[in-house]
């Protein structure tokens, strides 16, 4: 740069950033320092803001110099033109995207912000006269921003465009990606009566969250589920709802068995996160690439883990478990409601009951509550009301969500698992060959393990509500 504050660039610095990018957050790239990548930042912007959402979006570490506005409006021009600039609008519960230029300085910070807030998912959703957006944060949406119709329609396109998706397609269905340095974004999108809904999914590059650690498991449960880890073979089984966490729970659990000696291969729908060192394959039904036929080929391929995204159904169940008889560890997901509900969905799929003993290690049911904000959260008797379950009368106080600018007024922040674990012992082997019924009478003695008590135990400690556990209580 000389003295008059002209801003030179090489090509190589120019492609580390989006022109989209550049422009949104007013930089321009100024060295690679190898440590960290340095950017020239227009003075009227917040420096430090601007180095947090760069450091997110490009997953590197960032510096910032701060320069003036007019070499960096000139650099912006000579190095990222683009088109015809035009003002966007996000003002209280409305926001306008009014062209598509504009859309796209829209869109870059809704995903910004939905990251920077730990949202999942972002839907865009339009209807008769007009569109809304929403943020899945914990697990519940809450409504962002309003918009007009035609400015929505505007924004799908742009959404299209940035996923390499046919924007004249509007009659079927579309999957496409986003990737950023850090992370990506795998949208879907849905013709509906009004226009086309959309539902971004954020998926984070980093992994280093994701370990049996941070699972929230007791400790009692933890080591069970350990020492189950610890065999060369057999099969583990997570059940619950969707969006329980058990892919979480399977990810970690790859992590820590993912060692140098061994082959571990995987077959998903989809991939959440890449995991280094493992073979991971991406389901496609359309083409033929089922759970039950990347299975058969995996026995092919000397696997010492398998890890199947879900069993769906009684031939890959069987399939699993006789890989597991034959000296694999398998892990997989399956849909029930509570541990001992694994074992009769697997009798019911067709499975054997003397395989489903010989190989069960242990049996997991999950369930995801949110947790309390630690800002706002308030003590209060317990109302009559909640009842309506026995196991509530052992509750005299309780803490109830109040809402703050730190939880973004939901009064939640984050969220814990809850599990019920059965590991499979001498005992519970002799009941699976012998007696469902015998099962079902042996778990209901072992009323510390129930997946109520311990939502229970959550609810008391302050750390979630009553409403968030009712429905995990209810079922018992």
């Amino acid at each position: 740069m000389n003295g008059e504050n002209i801003i030179e660039l090489t090509t190589e610095l120019q492609q580390r950033i989006p022109a989209d990018l550049a422009h949104h957050l007013q930089v321009i790239p100024k060295e690679d320092q190898g440590d960290a990548l340095c950017f020239y930042v227009a003075a009227d912007k917040d420096s430090e803001m601007v180095r947090e959402e760069l450091t997110l979006l490009l997953g590197t570490a960032i510096e910032v110099a701060p320069i003036s506005s007019a070499a960096i409006k000139k650099a912006l021009i000579r190095y990222y033109r683009r088109g015809t600039e035009i003002e966007t609008t996000a003002t209280g519960e409305t926001a306008a995207a009014k062209t598509i230029q504009g859309g796209q300085d829209f869109l870059d910070e809704l995903i910004l912000e939905a990251k920077r807030i730990g949202s999942s998912d972002i839907h865009f959703e339009v209807f008769s006269d007009e569109a809304r957006i929403r943020y899945r944060i914990d697990g519940k949406l809450i409504e962002k921003f309003k918009i007009e119709r035609e400015n929505y329609l505007e924004l799908v396109n742009k959404i299209k465009i940035r996923s390499n998706l046919d924007i004249t397609e509007k009659r079927l269905p579309q999957d496409g990606r986003i990737n950023y340095e850090a992370f990506d974004i795998r949208v879907s999108i849905l013709p509906t009566l009004y226009g086309e809904k959309i539902v971004m999914r954020l998926l984070g590059r980093d992994t280093t969250h994701v370990s049996i650690d941070a699972l929230g498991m007791e400790s009692t449960e933890k080591e069970q589920y350990l020492e189950a880890l610890k065999a060369s073979k057999g099969i583990i089984l997570i059940s619950g709802p969707t969006g329980s966490g058990k892919t979480t729970t399977l990810y970690a659990s790859l992590k820590l068995l993912n060692k140098m000696t061994s082959n571990i291969v995987t077959i998903e729908d989809p991939i959440e996160y890449t995991l280094k060192g493992i073979n991971q394959v991406q389901l496609r039904e359309d083409i033929g690439l089922s759970f039950s036929s990347a299975l058969r080929t995996f026995l092919r391929q000397d696997p010492d883990i398998i890890m199947l995204g879900e069993i769906r159904d009684g031939a890959t169940a069987e399939m699993a478990i006789r890989a597991s008889l034959t000296g694999h560890l398998v892990l997989s997901t399956i849909h029930t409601n509570s541990a001992i509900g694994t074992i009769s969905r697997l009798i019911d799929m067709g499975v054997p009951a003397f395989l489903i003993a010989e190989t069960l290690k242990i049996s997991v049911a999950q369930r995801l509550v949110r947790k309390l904000c630690e800002c706002c959260k308030r003590e209060e008797t317990v109302r009559e009301e909640a009842y309506k379950h026995p196991l509530f009368r052992q509750l005299k106080t309780h803490y109830v969500a109040v809402g703050c600018d730190q939880c973004y007024y939901t009064g939640y922040k984050g969220r814990t698992a809850i599990y019920e674990m059965i590991p499979v012992d001498y005992e519970l082997t002799q009941a699976i060959k012998t007696n469902s019924q015998q099962l079902e009478e042996q778990f209901l003695r072992d009323k510390e393990n129930r997946l109520s008590v311990k939502a229970l135990r959550l609810v008391s400690k302050g750390v979630t509500t009553i409403e968030e556990v009712y429905s995990i209580i209810i079922e018992g």
